[in-house]
């Protein structure tokens, strides 16, 4: 009887471990009752999953190799990161089973050891994180390719597109996810110090160019990476993720929390608005697109804009074997050169129409409409993946790589575009899988199976369907409509008692740093310091979070810093030592704009708290009426179309958001951090507040030197002393100053200290008196730096923009990518003062201008491709001339920072009616703006000019730039900038401009036509204008030959306009050469 107990216990044991990891997969032989039951239909997804899946991860690192076949197999932390969530989500669907026969704990673990063995691949590289966090450039990046079995380094950055933003940042997902879920992959504080540090690298995801998805960058594939809006979406969706995020899960305490600077995370969010529905400069469309929009990341908030966004994906690459990657895509296509890294120019025209087909994406397709709830778009693509996927021998699914079109029927392809059968990259039998696809189709059948819900397997709920979103943000996400009523509290800090009492005579309530206490007012520089301490870690050589500016949303915390309650000020209350600051109306247009912003993007439980700064310099003399009608719009409700709520700071913090900056933990042993706060200035309470030292706006006049620089440039330096000494105009004191530094240097020493320091004494009196062109040339002359310079060029660029820096007439300088403060100084002082000192000083105000205008009015900007702000000076210069009329113009260099930004403002809205047509072209022209259409108006004209275009000397040739290039590329937009660059006239421009569009609507319809040579454009207008002045001269009398000016002044439209002048020049250039036969032609009898 004992015997046979035994027995049956034996037996129960075997059956309890069967199928578990302690045996192999022959032995899983179990029994299936009549009708499949759940753990028959899990047991089918278990085998297909260890057949095709965890049999080649590997035993050492847990990574999953790119090829499943062959030695030194290489694995990619993408490829990984989706057969991880693949074992994730089959055992998450295990947990309904009560006796699972350790198949949860095999599969959740074959997980956590891929996530680990990213995790220890890229500690060893903790050096590059902590280059990449100082300057992100390519060959400081983390790797994305590792050996599978050792996790050594494969290729170099030199070998291999290792950036990759989109790699880290789904890892950053991943983790949150399955921790989320309950799997516990993060053990210690350096592990979390090293993810705190990823997160800062993630951070600056949208200003960093990479080479994306599919590692190669551009889509001409020659080595050069492109900011992608898939790698930024899923930075965007990372940081959505992990911000507050416990890395040790349940069991975790305050100091395994992850934080995310909230002013980057918005500033991707806005990048991946502007880049949408494109992906990057080169690829109008892409296939990357579908993981960064849908499951994954479901990274994009805006219901039009992904609608807008996937039409096109699906309308642009789908086929009838998947989705190509993107259009021209030369991968694994049987003309493509597998012996060459990089393809030469023009080549990617070869690939036009037999790109490959990825069945992958519709599986992407599925899942996205298990998630949206739309059954009809899973059986769609169900219907369509279903006749591609291949079965291995044991009959177990397996999804090609890819369709391709042979070698012998790529030319019947590319005449009969899908006539041609395509055939599977491989099929399973030949041991080769491609992991991803495996790993995604399992996670799709579980999905339409519905063996996992969405939930299960986005439990952070990166998905919210559009009625369940809310205007607030969950714990993870910042999901939600971005229209925002928000209220903003405000809190009015006077920085003296005396200055208090002042204000209160007038009605309007503030508070002292004295009275706030205990709490503390910091300027944000301060929280800038206690961040220095998040993510530290001595053992990995990782210093903190980089010295970058907490904007205005990090700013309207509150803050628990080693037990103190912190409010902040914003950056736009620091003082400054640019000459910007010094115009009271530039800081009221701030505190609008910060406002403004703060209501926009605001997206937490809670208020934000708007800490309003106001010092006793803010007050004097003519500032003092502008504050305060500023300060009686906040006592009223009311700032610039945004509600506020003006109260005590005591009062005010129950509803505000309260961030605890925990990770400045202190032992007895060590010294804590001093940081400074806002004090009182120690002024008598009942002193008079001086309001009368400052003067309002000063005379022209007062801003004339009363010496003449070319009589004393050549004057004996002993000379120039003397003058300096007994002169009292203090733009005269600037002039001879500037003669004295460029002779004898910045430290030469004057009767007031060296010139250097003459000159700051000169900037600062002239800034008080309000002499702006005085200031201008003195901060010229000091080689001064706007603060936010590099942020404002970034804000330009990240709207599909150029910067070019650099004077009117002289050689500019392009900007395109991200660059340094020191790079811009360099730039800026280089090319702006040629001709002008002040021009250096002017171009970063507009810079700093244009950068806010274009985040917050980006229609504006519609047409300009290019921002030249040398040219818009030149812009803004033609409206005064054309303001004064007859009158002497006002100097640009004597306005204020305040009067600047409105001319600006006044230039760049459309034109008003009224205005003589020469004018018109001379502001059009000075910004570069054209109409709609033009770019691609000018590719239509390309096709049919053979021998190409040219203007002002700069050739645009048909080829390469057709087989390069597409039609709807930025790329192509911005050749066609580069032809009309060397155009040195405003209007002259905007008639090149003019004329693109007339020769595109007579080619439009005149198929037959064609140009046979190379079009002149110049030669055009001569043409035109020659036959206009014979026109005119006949009645008006013989005008000068060569001056266009009354030309310029013409009407576009009529008999008598420009267009009808510009198009008899166009028509008798197009009939010198031979008509084009064509079938269709209307004048064949037979």
């Amino acid at each position: 009887m004992a015997d046979v107990s035994w027995k049956m216990l034996e037996l129960r044991a075997r059956t309890r471990r069967s199928g578990s990891i302690y045996e192999p997969l022959k032995s899983i032989n179990l029994p299936k009752p009549e009708g499949e039951s759940l753990w028959d239909k899990l047991d089918h997804y278990y085998r297909i999953v260890k057949s095709t899946l965890l049999l080649y991860q590997s035993p050492t690192t847990g990574l999953f190799p790119t090829k499943t076949y062959g030695e030194n197999q290489k694995a990619k932390v993408h490829d990984s990161l989706y057969c991880a969530a693949c074992a994730w989500a089959l055992a998450l669907a295990y947990r309904r089973i009560d006796d699972d026969k350790g198949r949860t704990h095999e599969l959740e673990h074959s997980a956590i050891k891929c996530m680990r063995g990213i995790l220890y691949c890229y500690m060893r590289q903790a050096d590059k994180v902590q280059q990449f966090k100082q300057d992100p450039k390519p060959s400081a990046c983390l790797h994305s390719v590792f050996s599978a079995h050792t996790g050594d380094e494969v290729f170099s950055h030199k070998e291999y597109g290792h950036l990759q933003i989109n790699a880290l940042s789904l890892f950053l997902l991943y983790l949150v996810e399955m921790i989320s879920s309950g799997l516990q992959i993060i053990y210690n504080t350096d592990e979390v110090s090293f993810i705190q540090n990823l997160v800062f690298c993630v951070e600056r995801a949208y200003r960093v160019p990479d080479f994306g998805v599919w590692e190669r960058g551009s889509k001409y594939n020659n080595g050069s990476p492109e900011l992608h809006s898939s790698s930024v979406g899923l930075a965007k969706a990372a940081l959505e993720a992990i911000n507050g995020f416990n890395l040790f899960g349940n069991q975790g305490c305050s100091w395994s929390v992850i934080f995310v600077d909230f002013d980057a995370h918005n500033r991707n969010r806005q990048t991946l608005c502007s880049l949408l529905p494109r992906e990057s400069r080169s690829h109008n469309t892409d296939a990357a697109l579908l993981p960064c929009l849908s499951y994954p990341a479901f990274a994009l908030d805006d219901e039009v804009l992904f609608s807008q966004t996937l039409d096109k994906i699906i309308r642009k690459l789908k086929g009838k074997y998947g989705f190509k990657r993107f259009l021209r895509d030369g991968y694994r296509t049987a003309l493509e050169d597998k012996t060459r890294r990089y393809y030469k120019p023009a080549e990617i025209k070869l690939f036009d129409g037999i790109e490959c087909e990825f069945p992958l994406f519709f599986i992407f397709m599925i899942i996205d409409g298990v998630f949206r709830g739309n059954p009809a778009q899973v059986k769609e693509y169900q219907d369509l993946l279903d006749p591609l996927l291949q079965h291995t021998s044991e009959g177990c699914p397996v999804v090609p790589k890819y369709y391709y079109v042979p070698a012998d029927f790529v030319e019947p392809e590319k005449k009969s575009p899908g006539s041609q059968k395509r055939f599977p990259s491989n099929s399973g039998r030949d041991g080769k899988f491609f992991l991803w696809g495996q790993a995604v189709y399992i996670i799709a059948k579980l999905l339409a199976d519905k063996l996992v819900s969405p939930k299960d397997i986005d439990p952070i709920g990166r998905y919210i369907p559009p009625e369940d979103q809310r205007n607030v943000s969950m714990r993870f996400s910042n999901q939600g409509p971005l229209e925002n009523d928000v209220v903003v509290h405000v809190a009015l800090i006077a920085e003296s008692q005396r200055l208090q009492v002042f204000l209160n005579t007038y009605g309007i309530q503030t508070q002292t740093p004295q009275q706030v206490e205990p709490i503390q007012i910091w300027a944000q520089k301060e929280l800038v310091k206690a961040y220095f301490h998040l993510g530290v870690n001595d053992k990995l050589a990782l210093s903190g979070r980089p010295d970058r500016p907490i904007g205005c949303l990090g700013t309207s915390k509150i803050y628990r810093i080693l037990g103190k309650t912190v409010v902040c000020y914003s950056i736009i209350f620091d003082l400054s030592d640019f000459y910007m600051s010094q115009d009271v109306m530039m800081l009221i247009d701030d505190i609008k704009n910060a406002l403004q912003f703060i209501k926009q993007y605001w997206k937490m439980h809670g208020r934000p708290l708007f800490v309003v700064l106001i010092r006793e310099d803010n007050i004097r003399g003519s500032r003092f009426n502008p504050i305060l009608d500023m300060l009686a719009a906040f006592r009223k409700g009311m700032v610039g179309g945004v509600k506020v709520h003006v109260d005590r700071v005591q009062t005010l913090i129950s509803g505000a958001v309260v961030e605890q900056l925990d990770f400045l933990r202190i032992t007895e042993t060590e010294e804590a951090p001093i940081f400074k706060s806002l004090e009182e200035l120690d002024l008598p309470k009942h002193s008079k507040v001086k309001r009368q030292s400052s003067t309002p706006n000063a005379s022209e006049l007062e801003q004339q030197p009363d010496v003449n620089i070319n009589d004393w440039k050549n004057k004996s330096t002993y000379e120039i002393l003397q003058k300096l000494n007994d002169c009292n105009c203090l733009a005269s004191q600037a002039l001879l100053s500037s003669i004295l530094l460029k002779r004898e240097g910045p430290n030469f020493i004057t009767k007031e200290g060296t010139v250097a320091e003459h000159i700051e004494r000169i900037y600062r009196r002239a800034g008080s008196k309000k002499l702006w062109s005085v200031v201008r040339f003195a901060a010229s002359l000091l080689g001064k730096l706007v603060d936010s310079l590099a942020p404002s060029i970034t804000n330009v660029l990240v709207q599909g923009k150029q910067v070019t820096l650099g004077a009117f007439g002289q050689e500019e300088v392009v900007i395109s990518n991200p660059l340094s403060p020191g790079v811009i100084k360099k730039i800026i002082y280089e090319n702006c003062h040629l001709q002008d000192e002040r021009e250096a000083v002017v171009q970063q105000e507009l810079v700093i201008h244009i950068g806010w205008i274009i985040s917050n009015s980006p229609e504006l900007f519609s047409g300009m491709l290019k921002i030249r702000i040398g040219w818009i000076i030149h812009a803004m210069k033609y409206e005064l001339k054309i303001r004064a009329g007859d009158m002497p113009a006002k100097d640009l260099y004597q306005m204020s920072p305040s009067e600047v930004k409105q001319l600006l403002l006044d230039i760049l809205q459309p034109q008003q009616q009224g205005r003589s047509w020469l004018n018109r072209r001379q502001i059009d022209g000075s910004l570069n703006r054209t109409p709609a259409g033009f770019y691609d108006r000018v590719w239509q004209i390309l096709e049919r000019t053979p021998n190409g275009l040219i203007v002002a000397g700069k050739f645009l040739p048909q080829q390469p730039t057709l087989s390069d290039m597409t039609m709807y590329e930025m790329n192509f937009s911005l050749l066609v900038e580069d032809m009309l660059q060397n155009i040195d006239q405003p209007e002259y421009r905007q008639i090149i401009v003019e004329l693109l569009m007339v020769i595109s609507v007579i080619l439009e319809r005149n198929p037959e036509l064609e140009f046979q040579d190379k079009v002149d454009l110049d030669k055009v207008v001569q043409e035109a204008l020659h036959d206009f002045q014979k026109d005119h001269s006949s009645s008006k009398g013989a005008g000068k030959q060569d001056d266009m000016t009354a030309f310029y002044n013409t009407h576009p439209a009529g008999k008598k306009g420009t267009c009808s002048y510009l198009s008899k020049a166009v028509i008798t250039l197009l009939l010198e050469g031979e008509v084009k036969a064509s079938n269709d032609d209307p004048c064949t009898i037979s």
